[in-house]
């Protein structure tokens, strides 16, 4: 079965990628998050052929104080040969199409420096100062506000 696809999968599924690209390879059962089981979270895998190419995880979670309802994006990563093929923007389109039949406003995400120019082509706006995530560097909170359909 060839082709390329967005699918949701267990949180195993992306552990590969986050320890990989995002956790400078730490063990599998270290790279979770508290958030991977809660009420309303979801990940998804972008698969080409048989091959994770990207994932990233999405929970109920409101920027801040705000009191619409808001969806946080986590975990996002590109495996090294996939990067650049525009695989992480049909992900998070997939993503914003599922999260606006619910009553999310927005999605949000602490935005790896480094990653800021991919976020911006896809509407998302820096909502923060630059700030440092412990051994991660530097991040800025961003923000996507959802169209309605």
């Amino acid at each position: 079965l060839g082709g390329a696809m967005v699918k949701f999968v267990p949180v195993e599924f992306t552990l590969g990628l986050r320890s990989k690209i995002l956790r400078n390879g730490l063990p599998l059962d270290e790279c979770h998050f508290p958030t991977d089981k809660i009420k309303g979270v979801f990940h998804l895998a972008f698969y080409v052929d048989d091959e994770i190419a990207t994932v990233a995880t999405f929970f109920p979670k409101n920027y801040k104080d705000d009191k619409e309802l808001g969806y946080q994006l986590r975990g996002m990563a590109t495996d090294t040969p996939f990067v650049g093929k525009g695989y992480g923007k049909q992900l998070i389109e997939f993503a914003v199409e599922y999260i606006k039949k619910t009553n999310a406003k927005y999605i949000w995400c602490n935005a790896r420096a480094t990653a800021i120019k991919f976020y911006q082509k896809l509407g998302f706006e820096i909502s923060s100062e630059e700030f440092e995530i412990a051994g991660v560097g530097p991040h800025y909170e961003m923000i996507l506000k959802l169209k309605k359909i």
